[in-house]
């Protein structure tokens, strides 16, 4: 019997639990799942090393925001170049490639904070070059996913995914906090670099005979604009794509607003920044299981409702008059980042065909994480010059706005046949050519 057969069987006998954690009885899923959560917790204690890092170099929330920034602008500049290259290459070895260079440039962040001679240009540099690798390391790593798994367990598989991201979020904020505080940043860069191990050996280990083999598309011109005008013209992509690229550049900026508000308007430090931060995963945590076991996420029009419930919860900690009401009020705001977060994506991969899959996603990545180079400083600034809270203001109204005003479009979409339904569907024009 085969590992996804054998899978189907347990699947069927656990029930609620069975579908919540379906995708995992999948050999190589399981692999890149835990190998991805093992790197991931040391992803953000990097990240919530660097903010705390700046803000120590210089204590302005617009560095703060320009350093965050950095690490995402590529995403706008190669992100659909980046795209295509994971849509004609091995996406595994284009994985070792990334993931490697990554471990390097946490060794160089872990050595040159430990000899004291960083400061905020250098910082600035090192996340533009981690950016770099991040452009081609995202279409990857996402569009690897439908290879692992069959497509009745890709919505399982992206939550699942999310969930791992956001237990990774929890564990790797409190042991950062507690590591920045015991012993310093320079652990937190260190740890990040053997964190990337845990990755690699997880790819190597991938039966290549167990993956769902995916044609790749020959190299002719004007594959890149193909790309944008297949997403163009289908609405189940397009509509998405624009509520991304809103919520992404000013909503979904938590690197830069959770410091702002655990300094400025809770009076912390790295303990509360690393609390707040630790609450908001754990919410996402419970919401992605919950997810996780249901069958309604491939509807598009949930996405709405998810954007105006995540608004909500924003505006919610953007009044909490105190750390213990932003404490209880986080983990629901993590609860709609990650609902907002699997149905965009689940529904962008679903609504795609393979061939097209990685330029999908990358453009994914360019509007959920890309839009930082403009959300990140923007956001920082409004924070410094009208004060803390408002920097969470500036993301709640528009995400509630934004899903009110989607809707209608969203449902009506989800009427709409797919091409994603069908690996042979009918792309819009041949390459190069207009449509």
């Amino acid at each position: 019997m085969s590992g996804r057969a054998a899978g189907d069987t347990r699947t069927a006998r656990g029930g609620r639990s069975g579908r919540m954690l379906s995708s995992l009885s999948v050999r190589n899923y399981r692999l890149y799942f835990w190998g991805y959560s093992v790197s991931v917790v040391g992803t953000w204690m990097q990240t919530l090393a660097l903010a705390l890092l700046v803000l120590r170099l210089s204590g302005s929330g617009s560095d703060l925001g320009l350093a965050t920034g950095a690490r995402f602008l590529p995403l706008v500049m190669l992100g659909p170049a980046a795209g295509l290259v994971a849509d004609r290459y091995d996406k595994r070895r284009l994985l070792y490639v990334t993931q490697s260079s990554s471990a390097g440039i946490a060794v160089l962040f872990a050595v040159l904070t430990g000899l004291g001679a960083i400061n905020v240009p250098t910082v600035i540099a090192l996340s533009l070059a981690l950016g770099m690798l991040t452009v081609f390391d995202n279409p990857a790593r996402q569009s690897l996913i439908p290879e692992l798994v069959p497509r009745e367990r890709l919505t399982n598989a992206v939550t699942l995914n999310s969930v791992s991201v956001n237990m990774a979020r929890v564990l790797g904020s409190a042991v950062g906090g507690a590591l920045v505080a015991a012993v310093g940043l320079t652990a937190c860069f260190a740890l990040n670099a053997v964190s990337f191990l845990a990755v690699i050996a997880s790819l190597a280990m991938m039966r290549k005979a167990e993956m769902t083999a995916v044609d790749r598309p020959p190299r002719q011109k004007g594959q890149i604009r193909e790309g944008l005008r297949y997403v163009r013209g289908t609405p189940a992509l397009l509509l998405p794509l624009v509520m991304l690229t809103v919520t992404g550049m000013l909503a979904y900026e938590f690197p830069v607003t959770l410091p702002l508000v655990a300094r400025g308007a809770l009076h912390g430090g790295a303990g509360t920044y690393g609390a707040m931060a630790a609450m908001m995963a754990l919410g996402a945590v419970v919401g992605g299981l919950s997810l996780a076991g249901r069958s309604d996420g491939q509807r598009s029009g949930t996405l709405a409702v998810a954007s105006v419930g995540w608004g909500v919860a924003i505006l919610a900690a953007a009044v909490a008059p105190s750390l213990g009401w932003e404490l209880a009020v986080l983990p629901f705001v993590g609860y709609g980042a990650i609902a907002f977060n699997s149905l965009s994506k689940t529904a962008m991969q679903l609504a795609s065909v393979p061939s097209m899959r990685g330029r999908v996603m990358a453009l994914w990545s360019m509007a959920w994480g890309g839009t930082t180079v403009l959300g990140g400083p923007l956001v920082g600034w409004v924070g410094q010059e009208f004060g803390s809270r408002w920097s969470l203001v500036a993301g709640g109204a528009p995400s509630v706005l934004l899903g009110l005003l989607m809707l209608p479009a969203l449902r009506r979409s989800d009427r709409a046949p797919r091409a994603g339904n069908d690996a042979s569907a009918t792309l819009p024009g041949p390459a190069g050519t207009a449509s």
